[in-house]
């Protein structure tokens, strides 16, 4: 084969995704490891790569504290009620009591941060989010990445980590292929931190054919940063933690901002509240603890998002849909209508595009609301991620080996979706995250951990073969198509894909089911995804661009198969709105007050899943700012 091998080697700090985890993790690196290789490897363009890379109106994560405004402790109060109580408090705490410092450093590169011209305070969209002019803000927080990274490598599809030779379980670089030349790329590196992103499009999608790519998660997401992971060996957490959101019809445009900023609400087909008629016998189902209504109106203590994600999809059930949300009130303010129209404009086009195209005008119409299909993901809403280690300060001892944020294989730490226990975490919280990684990575080479690394050419030859095989299947069997691109020796990724998002919709809980599966459902799944495992020895790439679609889809199924083993272990519904488990319908906290932790064997396949300890490190009682 004609691809060149490059070899990049005595790296001391590999960042394999560069989004907002991993710009976070570069900047920090250079400040702790003055003297230190530190490489980047994205798979589009850093300048615009990650889950911003379009851009964003808000920072979602901002704690305030120099304003008197919130504590690191409220935000895990936050996070932990929003979560039905799963969340790793030690993470959260540390990235909330860091995260701040971050937001200052954005403004100082010249992030343009609206102010309340009354108090110079930021201004608020909510108690956690604060507004900004956030077109270029993937690009401020690229370039102080690339000042501190030795080199970039973008276009750099990572599709393996390599293990070091001479010890077991520890971390030795990565492998992947340039998507435009077709160059394979070998990082020999002391530390990886992995900073890539989490899934979307592996349940079959709301909008499908022409709409196809308009989703709520980066699309590009492919659940690298779970399945690098899971491949080495790594252990996960809070897999079955996926979330489903309540967006604009058809284009997925964000509500959040409306709702906070708009003061706009939502009601039934026939101009009715319908939320609150749903939560008496939702309470039955998850306890007053997590369901407090008047609680939550006297206090700073939301409605778990899922709790209300189930009354919007038992009405539309009961005949009641479709459910709108009250723009009309708001864009008669012309202030309100511009900043509306310009949150979408500025974010996600697609939803006003998609409105004008349909003739619908929030301003004299009342636009459909809807949920979504899952997403799996670790820093912005949910759960799911690697079973990290935390801070030495604030870890009790089974949450802490060593390192803060490596995970449970040496010199391997994660940043962003890639770290578990840690929703709410956001832009912001995961460049956070990735400062934190990265310190620790630091320390890590310093205490002589990272010492005697070997890779063998074996592992690179072995790795480079399996990388290229779909495109060598396919030059082998091209001519045997029987139609179309129907070919009776390989699958090829378009194929692959949907074969794997209607599989994960029927059995895994999809929106075409209304998010219900059991355990007959979940076992039928996973034997599916063995045998697509088997068909994906045989997938076929035509291009370099079929090539990467093949990968990404490799990604996406060691994805969903954590995502069933783990919906099949809690047996219980933590989460209604979310999923439901028809087999177990009530949130059971006497058996399942506990955080699910997997490990895929990288030789066998097989899982072993077990139940590790939920400690709540922070109080319930609120303290001054």
């Amino acid at each position: 084969m004609a691809y060149k091998t490059i070899i990049e080697d005595n790296i001391d700090i590999l960042v394999a995704g560069a989004g907002l985890g991993g710009t976070g993790a570069a900047f920090e690196a250079r400040y702790w490891g003055q003297d230190k290789k530190i490489v980047i490897a994205e798979k589009a363009n850093i300048d615009r790569s990650g889950a911003v890379a379009q851009g964003l109106y808000a920072i979602n994560c901002y704690m305030g504290t120099r304003f008197g405004e919130n504590n690191p402790e409220d935000h895990v109060r936050y996070a932990r009620i929003d979560l039905m109580g799963m969340v790793r408090e030690d993470l959260l705490f540390d990235m909330a009591r860091h995260v701040d410092s971050t937001v200052h450093q954005f403004e100082e590169w010249g992030l343009p941060i609206m102010r309340d011209p009354k108090t110079g305070t930021y201004q608020r969209e909510g108690r956690w989010q604060i507004m900004i002019h956030g077109e270029s803000y993937k690009p401020i927080v690229a370039e102080a990445a690339k000042k501190s990274a030795d080199k970039v490598f973008n276009r750099i599809c990572v599709t393996h980590l390599l293990m070091d030779d001479a010890r077991e379980n520890r971390v030795a670089g990565a492998v992947g292929f340039n998507v435009r030349t077709g160059n394979y790329h070998v990082f020999k590196a002391k530390t990886v931190i992995v900073g890539a992103g989490g899934a979307s499009n592996i349940f079959r999608p709301r909008s499908v054919g022409e709409g196809a790519g308009r989703v709520w998660y980066a699309p590009w997401s492919s659940g690298s940063a779970y399945g690098l992971l899971i491949q080495a060996g790594a252990k996960m957490t809070q897999m079955e933690n996926r979330i489903v959101l309540a967006r604009f019809k058809d284009g997925y445009g964000p509500v959040g901002a409306y709702f906070l900023h708009l003061k706009t609400y939502t009601q039934n087909a026939y101009g009715e509240e319908y939320e609150s008629k749903w939560f008496p016998d939702l309470q039955k189902m998850v306890g007053k603890e997590y369901l407090d209504p008047e609680a939550s109106h006297l206090t700073h203590r939301p409605i778990p998002t899922c709790l209300r994600n189930h009354a919007l999809i038992n009405e539309v059930n009961a005949g009641r849909g479709p459910i709108h949300m009250v723009t009309m009130e708001a864009f008669q303010d012309p202030h309100l209508e511009e900043i509306g129209w310009h949150n979408f404009l500025g974010m996600t086009v697609g939803q006003a595009v998609l409105w004008a195209a349909t003739d619908v005008n929030p301003k004299y119409e009342n636009p459909e609301l809807t949920t979504s299909e899952p997403y799996v993901m670790g820093s912005p809403a949910t759960g799911s991620g690697a079973w990290c280690s935390g801070p030495e300060d604030v870890s009790p001892p089974e949450y802490f080996w060593g390192y803060n944020r490596m995970t449970t294989v040496e010199g391997l730490f994660g940043a962003g979706d890639a770290v578990g226990g840690t929703p709410h975490a956001f832009s912001s919280g995961s460049f956070t995250e990735g400062r934190l990684a990265a310190k620790a990575a630091c320390k890590y080479i310093d205490d002589g951990k990272a010492e005697g690394i070997s890779v063998s050419q074996e592992q690179i030859d072995r790795r480079k073969a399996e990388i290229y095989k779909p495109l060598e299947h396919y030059k082998v069997f091209r001519n045997e198509i029987v139609a179309g691109d129907v070919n009776p020796n390989y699958i090829n990724p378009r194929q692959g894909l949907d074969r794997l998002q209607k599989l994960m919709d029927e059995y895994g809980g999809g929106a075409t089911v209304n998010y219900v599966t059991n355990d007959k459902l979940l076992h039928i799944g996973l034997k599916k995804l063995k045998t697509m495992e088997e068909d994906l020895e045989k997938i076929g790439a035509e291009n370099i661009h079929e090539l990467l679609r093949a990968w990404e889809l490799k990604h996406r199924v060691l994805t969903s198969e954590s995502v069933l083993q783990h919906t099949l272990f809690r047996k219980e519904t933590r989460w209604p709105g979310y999923y439901y488990r028809g087999d177990a319908m009530k949130l059971d906290d006497e058996n399942w007050h506990v955080l699910t932790v997997s490990r895929r064997d990288p030789e066998t396949g097989e899982y072993t899943m077990e139940k590790a300890p939920l400690y709540h490190l922070v109080s319930e009682k609120e303290e001054a700012a």
